[in-house]
């Protein structure tokens, strides 16, 4: 026999319904006004005025694929919609420099991505800035020391930056050294906790070949260090897994060729990681483990 449901129980139902149905919109509608917005900022045109700071500041753009090209901008655009930028001791924030910032800080966001999760503010110094810091000696004494920094990068959202190693970045393509690349490379690695040297990857097995390579090229780093024999990777990122990290990004785009020939596994590593091959846009091609 069918069961007949009273008219209460009818209405309970209904109710509930509609407080499930407002429970998925309230979820639902941020995450896509943000897609309808972020679709609406990458629609509109690239200012002319932006592409002549690319001409001036950053040389090796124009070197770069189409494809590449575009994806950056429209990325940065997006980027600077949604990011404030904060100038420091003084200084005036300009177009060029949250074009000049964002277009660097796009080379890491793999094809699909369009922004930095936990990215709050962008805080931009006139050149090296000074903070203080907390150290131990071997007796256990605490010490404020004072440090001069170029970047730095804090979970919480902020990147902070100097102006001044941001057009040194930007002009120099080649040295290996970019303090955008680098700060935004902590970002990526902070988005899902401490700075640890393991940006998220998809997929156990995919972590754990990742944190297999780097913990082997890590200690060789380490190893070659103590022996004083003269390699690719600088000695500061041997200081940590975050900054080891953070050092191999700018590396990978900066000198993608050295790295695959000396370092063919992390090379490998980095590629999956980025979701872009940056030997691909010099027309070079090498034959990488996996």
């Amino acid at each position: 026999m069918a069961r007949v449901l009273s008219e209460p129980s009818v209405i309970a139902l209904f109710v509930l319904s509609l407080l499930l149905m407002s429970v998925a919109a309230w979820l639902w509608a941020p995450a896509a006004w943000r897609g309808m917005r972020r679709s609406r900022v990458r629609a509109q045109a690239f200012a002319p005025h932006w592409r002549d700071v690319l001409r001036r500041r950053m040389p090796a753009f124009a070197l770069l694929p189409a494809d590449v090209q575009w994806r950056l901008k429209k990325n940065a655009q997006v980027l600077m919609s949604e990011t404030p930028f904060i100038g420091c001791a003084g200084l005036q924030i300009t177009d060029e420099m949250r074009v000049l910032v964002s277009v660097q800080a796009a080379l890491l966001l793999r094809p699909g991505a369009s922004h930095f999760e936990n990215l709050r503010q962008v805080l931009i110094y006139p050149g090296a800035f000074a903070v203080q810091r907390s150290s131990a000696d071997a007796a256990g004494l605490v010490r404020e020391e004072r440090h001069a920094l170029v970047g730095e990068s804090w979970q919480q959202g902020q990147v902070i930056l100097s102006w001044e190693d941001v057009l040194r970045g930007a002009a120099n393509p080649g040295d290996g050294q970019n303090v955008v690349l680098h700060e935004f490379a902590h970002q990526l690695d902070q988005a899902h906790g401490q700075a640890n040297g393991a940006p998220w990857l998809p997929g156990a097995q995919r972590r754990a070949h990742w944190a297999r390579v780097m913990a082997a090229e890590f200690q060789a780093l380490q190893q070659r260090l103590a022996n004083n024999e003269p390699g690719l990777i600088e000695a500061y990122a041997a200081t940590n897994p975050a900054e080891f990290f953070a050092v191999l990004s700018e590396l990978y785009f900066e000198k993608p060729l050295e790295l695959a020939q000396q370092h063919p596994a992390l090379y490998a590593q980095f590629r999956v990681l980025y979701g872009v091959d940056p030997l691909s846009w010099l027309g070079t091609t090498a034959t990488l483990q996996r």
